[in-house]
């Protein structure tokens, strides 16, 4: 599924900057806030992370861009229930996010600092890996859960907000603060037979970022 929308996004970049006058290329590295689903006995939670992506844009008029972004999160997923392991926060297992977005920028003016805020809509795949095996305390008899968590694909949305700092025409630096949201992310399960624990809900992960940015003029 990542590697279809991959080569889709690819197939539109190029699809795009073949007819663009200005296109805009933006590599970056940064820092993702935490997370927390609670449920009906404890909860489970994204720890903070780094986070790295790619944004590639067009010029669709002067001071707005059309964005195609993708962004990586690796993070590790972490249970605290009060039939689990002594109601104790326990590793349950690492957690891929891979974020794909369409999306809007729209500077507020131009110059040597470039203040800009944007937003998109797209999907984001949750990948949890390296499963822990978990001990039901909790259960009569004593017995232990060994998870089996599938990918799940997301509608998703952001909001971004920022400024570019223009050494020359063509080279800057950006830095800019994230908002993303995942709709129903964390629709985990893992039990075994009448015990065990389920989540789900939209939720909000923050971060910030920085990196180069590249501004070709494609004329």
């Amino acid at each position: 599924m990542k590697n279809q929308i991959t080569l889709l996004l690819l197939c539109l970049t190029i699809s795009l900057t073949s007819t663009a006058q200005v296109i805009e290329i933006t590599p970056s590295y940064g820092y993702q806030f935490g997370t927390r689903l609670n449920y009906g006995l404890g909860y489970v939670k994204a720890e903070s992370s780094g986070q790295w992506g790619i944004a590639a844009g067009v010029e669709l008029r002067p001071g707005l861009i059309g964005k195609i972004s993708y962004t990586s999160m690796g993070t590790e997923l972490r249970v605290r229930d009060i039939d689990i392991e002594n109601n104790r926060e326990v590793r349950l297992s690492d957690l891929q996010n891979d974020w794909f977005l369409l999306g809007i920028q729209k500077y507020l003016n131009t110059g040597k600092v470039r203040p800009f805020v944007g937003s998109g809509l797209g999907l984001v795949i949750v990948s949890p890996k390296n499963e822990n095996t978990l001990n039901c305390t909790g259960c009569l008899p004593q017995t232990e859960i060994t998870p089996s968590l599938g990918s799940n694909t997301y509608f998703a949305f952001n909001f971004e907000a920022g400024a570019n700092i223009m050494f020359t025409d063509n080279i800057g630096f950006n830095i800019q603060g994230n908002l993303f949201f995942p709709v129903n992310y964390g629709g985990f399960y893992v039990g075994t037979g009448g015990a065990g624990f389920s989540t789900g809900s939209t939720q909000i992960i923050g971060g910030f970022s920085g990196g180069l940015v590249f501004r070709i003029d494609a004329d």
